[in-house]
């Protein structure tokens, strides 16, 4: 199929993609930025927004560096560009580990990191990286801009605090300790689809207890989260085998688990407790 008729805007200063959004937005005006789950459901006609805002040449959308500890990523910014040397230190290892799970060669050089965030699809794998790591996300409109904190922006599946008068127009990233050690462990049916669950841990090691442990799900529920219930069973415990198994048990009983025409809840709630045991595993490794 093809996608139905549309009118293509395309600013190059974010006043004017703002000024475009919120004109056309209360008629299902889109932001088109890296297009990878917009235009094949226009392609499809589960969407068939009559004017799409093409922010791929809005100056200053291609930020993507540190400052005072926060890793800024602005909305043109692209999955491929995590590949390597992001961030400093195991930040940057982990954002490059991750970006390698995202679909297919293809979609990671023209998808965008706050596209991700925006469509909020529960098999994200940004979208659980920012709620790992309490990102804050950054929206602009014709009434100024805010920072929304992540535990305030994702509200159910593909539902999010925006507005639709609102861009996305960065996501800011606190970066890891130096000393940080993550693990990151997701499962599809085959390579490139969408996850049905994954798991995300980031912890410090001192004096041979675990410090700072952060532990996040996507995939198997609405929206992807922090689970506190086994950050509390890591912080201060000693790394291994006892410690591992017990964080995986409760991880999986914590969870709220989608299910589908061929993926159960139970399913979803063994696969976590599987990924979260192999997570885990890279910790140590």
């Amino acid at each position: 199929m093809k996608p139905a008729p549309f009118i293509h805007h395309k600013p190059r200063t974010i006043e004017d993609a703002v000024r475009l959004i919120a004109e056309f937005a209360p008629d299902d005006g889109r932001i088109l930025a890296g297009g990878q789950s917009l235009v094949p459901i226009m392609a499809f006609r589960m969407a068939k927004p009559p004017h799409l805002v093409d922010i791929n040449d809005v100056a200053g959308l291609d930020r993507l560096e540190v400052v005072d500890g926060m890793l800024h990523v602005g909305a043109r910014v692209r999955h491929a560009a995590f590949r390597q040397n992001a961030a400093p230190g195991p930040t940057g290892a982990f954002l490059g580990a991750v970006m390698r799970n995202i679909a297919h060669h293809p979609i990671r050089t023209r998808g965008t990191f706050c596209g991700s965030l925006a469509h909020a699809d529960p098999a994200s794998e940004w979208c659980a990286v920012a709620a790992l790591l309490d990102a804050v996300l950054v929206a602009r409109s014709l009434d100024g801009q805010r920072e929304i904190p992540v535990r305030d922006y994702f509200e159910a599946v593909m539902t999010t605090a925006l507005r639709p008068d609102e861009i996305l127009v960065e996501a800011r990233l606190p970066l890891l300790a130096p000393d940080a050690r993550f693990g990151f462990c997701e499962f599809s049916r085959r390579s490139g689809d969408f996850a049905i669950a994954m798991c995300l841990v980031t912890l410090r090691v001192e004096q041979g207890r675990i410090r700072d442990a952060r532990f996040g799900i996507g995939g198997a529920e609405a929206f992807p989260r922090r689970l506190a219930e086994v950050e509390a069973i890591l912080d201060g415990a000693t790394p291994g085998e006892t410690v591992w198994a017990e964080a995986a048990r409760v991880a999986a009983a914590a969870l709220d688990p989608l299910e589908d025409a061929v993926t159960s809840g139970a399913y979803r709630r063994d696969l976590v407790q599987s990924l979260a045991l192999r997570a885990f595993k890279q910790v140590e490794a």
